[in-house]
């Protein structure tokens, strides 16, 4: 007996006890249980049509987002759960506290959560920097209600012109840089390779540059997974950002770095939100391949290791986060309809579309040959920097012409990127469409601004 009331049973006679007592709701009354227990519950529920709910977490408690009887159905991220990551706050908020701190990209999904993560940390001034003014609008007036004694400074700019990144440095005089902003859609990047080569390696090539010509005494790159043996031009352009940021680490001596991880649970434009809208739709759900499989982290956890990293990151130095076990997406898709209460084949089918452009069906977080250390956080790993030869920064500038004055010879850019990153699998060009000459997007408004010193 508790409280009055009969136990009958433990987890394991769950689908027993449901039967027997004709129950209609199943409640899981443990915030922190791991991934692997409340799968178990789900899984035990699903035969009689129940969807478990679940009592919030204490860091949703404390935060007063949700009340203490504000049940919840269970989400995709507690069957991923996995132990709660600790982060040495103190190193972290070395890194930060009393410093003017730039976040780029700050109105994305990784972006707006590392200001959320700085802002406790005693910061001098967050810059949350974004081409999206939109998204800068956004997330600027909920960090503002959200910590109110914390000076933001929203930042309109486009990182590929030069210019106006001068004129930001020149005021604001930046320590340390979180550089979050990139185009990161694999088969739009397919289509549309000068803005990948622009954004992610000249965009990424001028931060850095007004990064070394100003203070900036830490520079964290966050990159991708997809920059390991590349098959996408958005995954071989990060791989190229990444030796940007490497070069300029040789050139200064600073702890400038760069960290890589997988796909953030429910980030713009990923897999999970795509998947609840069709099913919100009657479905169907369309998986590429059923042996896709992907690294997965939720968004919050991903940025308190992004902060580790660079807290424990020395010059030019690369580091990878322990994202654990590669999930199947097809796994997420049917524990999607499971928990929409649904019923895959009934009331919601699976399709095949076809893996797409640049994709492939594993990723890795780091090449066979990179050495691999451990680091003080058992959820990052280090591997050292090789040195960037000069003929790299060469070959760089030569690609950034290239994109900017001929932007539609598709061939030639990713044969410069295969220069660049020789394990790069250089895929056929998509086929013609009647609107092909239209599909790039020039770049006009940068055509005078290239500049890209890695040394």
């Amino acid at each position: 007996m508790l409280g009055g009331l009969t136990v009958v049973g433990a987890v394991n006679g769950l689908a027993e006890a449901i039967s027997v007592w004709q129950a209609t709701e199943v409640i899981i009354a443990v915030p922190g249980a791991k991934g692997a227990f409340i799968r178990k519950v789900v899984e035990a529920s699903a035969p009689f049509g129940i969807t478990p709910r679940i009592v919030p977490g204490v860091r949703d408690l404390i935060d007063g987002r949700i009340g203490a009887l504000g049940l919840r159905k269970v989400a995709i991220e507690d069957l991923l759960r996995r132990d709660p990551i600790t982060t040495d706050l103190c190193a972290v908020g070395e890194l930060v506290r009393g410093k003017v701190v730039m976040v780029t990209g700050a109105g994305g999904s990784i972006g707006s959560e590392l200001c959320r993560q700085i802002a406790p940390l005693g910061p001098a001034k967050i810059l949350i920097l974004d081409h999206s003014e939109n998204q800068v609008f956004e997330i600027h007036n909920e960090l503002l209600k959200s910590f109110p004694t914390v000076s933001f400074v929203p930042v309109i700019a486009d990182l590929r012109h030069s210019r106006r990144l001068t004129q930001v440095f020149d005021r604001f005089h930046p320590d340390a840089i979180f550089h979050a902003a990139a185009h990161k859609h694999v088969p739009l990047m397919e289509e549309n390779v000068v803005e990948a080569i622009t954004n992610n390696i000249l965009g990424t090539g001028n931060l850095v540059e007004a990064a070394a010509a100003g203070c900036v005494q830490t520079f964290v790159l966050i990159s991708t997974d997809k920059a390991v043996r590349p098959t996408s031009v958005m995954g071989c352009t990060k791989r190229v950002a990444e030796q940007v940021v490497r070069a300029a680490a040789q050139a200064t001596g600073r702890n400038f770095l760069s960290v890589r991880f997988g796909n953030v649970l429910g980030s713009r434009g990923s897999v999970i939100p795509t998947f609840l809208r069709q099913i919100e739709a009657g479905g169907p759900v369309t998986v590429t391949h059923p042996e896709m499989r992907r690294y997965f982290m939720t968004i919050p956890e991903a940025v308190q290791l992004v902060l580790q990293a660079g807290a424990l990151g020395k010059s030019g130095e690369l580091f990878a986060l322990d994202m654990g076990e590669p999930v199947r997406i097809m796994d997420l898709a049917h524990d999607l309809i499971r928990l929409s209460g649904l019923e895959e084949g009934v009331d919601v089918d699976i399709t095949y579309s076809g893996v797409r452009p640049g994709e492939k069906l594993y990723e890795e977080v780091f090449f066979g040959h990179e050495a691999v250390e451990p680091t003080a956080h058992p959820k990052v790993l280090r591997s050292p920097a090789d040195p960037v030869s000069a003929n790299t920064a060469d070959l760089i500038e030569t690609l950034i012409q290239s994109a900017l004055t001929d932007p539609d010879n598709w061939d030639a850019l990713r044969i410069q990127l295969r220069a660049l990153v020789p394990d790069f699998h250089v895929p056929p060009p998509p086929p013609p469409t009647e609107d092909s000459e239209h599909s790039e997007h020039r770049p006009a408004a940068i055509s005078g601004e290239r500049k890209l010193h890695l040394a």
